[in-house]
């Protein structure tokens, strides 16, 4: 038994030494997508293009929009002279913000009183709009803080100022906030999930296709024995995968990784189990290339979408959050945040691992009685 799996898997690894083209897609384009992702997947915005339009002309307005041009958050492209110019640049897509300053705003402030500046936003794209308002309410909130510290030192002089309360902010685990270090693992996830499923499922419906899967059937090799022999070679190059893109990451764009490399491997064992049962389940639905093709396409999108890689769980409606439980993704990207940059071991994440468990023995087992009878 085990000599003929060993066959099976020794003439897959043959068969990739030979394919030139298949070497360099399990390598090169891996890397490429991780440093695309790693620069241009961020939830940060820099240079906004800012149209302002300055009503009040006072040392304090000027002040307060010298904070938006040396933020780095925004560009100031539009100094308007009305507020047309304003609509204009916002209808033109030229300014994503435009920040109004009506008159007498200074003298308000002056005496003491609330004064309000107007911020226009395109809610076109609300991602953008809504992450633009939270820096504008930051650099507002330290010029109020600013400007009211220097009120009280000039009316109350030596005495010590009234008292206030601040917050102090203090991120754990990615103290700069940095999107790539959220981003790059959680590349690890997805990259695999896509170059497995597609490997399991073309390599098997490609010996249907041509014929010669029927030709190895009437050999003494069991179903079982063909199954452990095709889907050993891609555990292995998951693996390998794994690691190419963790250490990318590490080397590359200086992510830490302060947990246990033990934990990370059991965890993206179980969550190969369940990426191959999936690639072997479509394997098993497909007749030709092009229907996996679309299948794969089908499958791998949705557990991209409801994996929490990019859109938060929370944020879902009831219905998809229930179905993000039957999502290997969901689990896996827990597993790799938490030992790249929390450091947490089995005694945090066995959930997650006793989910992986359950879902990758029933897609296997399910995966591999479906190509059985597909194949009586």
């Amino acid at each position: 038994m085990f000599g003929r799996i060993y066959n099976i898997v020794l003439k897959e690894f043959i068969e990739m030494r030979r394919d030139v083209w298949a070497r360099f897609r399990l390598i090169v384009p891996p890397l490429i997508q991780v440093i695309v992702f790693g620069y241009a997947a961020t939830f940060e915005v820099f240079n906004v293009s800012t149209a302002v339009l300055d009503l009040d002309q006072t040392q304090e307005s000027r002040e307060l929009i010298s904070r938006f041009s040396y933020s780095g958050r925004f560009k100031i492209t539009l100094n308007a002279r009305s507020q047309a110019e304003i609509k204009n640049a916002i209808e033109r897509s030229d300014a994503v913000v435009a920040i109004v300053i009506h008159d007498g705003y200074s003298a308000l402030l002056r005496k003491g009183e609330t004064a309000q500046a107007q911020v226009i936003v395109d809610g076109t794209n609300s991602n953008t709009a809504l992450i633009a308002l939270g820096y504008v309410n930051e650099i507002v909130m330290n010029f109020a803080q600013d400007y009211a510290r220097d009120m009280a030192r000039r009316l109350h002089g030596a005495q010590p100022p009234p008292p206030s309360v601040t917050l102090e902010p203090r991120p754990w685990y990615n103290a700069g906030l940095n999107s790539r270090w959220f981003f790059v693992p959680g590349v690890i996830a997805t990259l695999t999930l896509t170059l497995i499923v597609n490997l399991t499922s073309f390599a098997i419906v490609r010996e249907r296709e041509v014929g010669t899967l029927e030709q190895i059937m009437v050999t003494p090799i069991r179903s079982m024995e063909f199954i452990l022999g095709k889907t050993i070679p891609f555990f292995c190059i998951g693996l390998a995968l794994m690691m190419l893109i963790a250490g990318t990451g590490t080397l590359w764009f200086g992510i830490p990784f302060v947990g246990n490399p033990l934990v990370l491997l059991l965890g993206t064992s179980l969550y190969l189990m369940s990426v191959l049962g999936i690639g072997l389940l479509i394997s098993t639905l497909c007749s030709t290339q092009q229907q996996a093709f679309a299948t794969n396409f089908f499958v791998i999108n949705p557990l991209f979408t409801l994996s929490g890689f990019s859109f938060p769980i929370a944020s879902m409606p009831m219905l998809m959050q229930y179905l993000t439980y039957l999502n290997p993704v969901r689990y896996y990207l827990v597993i790799i945040r938490g030992t790249f940059l929390k450091g947490v071991g089995l005694d945090v994440l066995w959930p997650q691992f006793v989910a992986l468990a359950l879902l990758g023995t029933a897609l296997l087992t399910i995966s591999i009685l479906r190509f059985r009878k597909s194949l009586d």
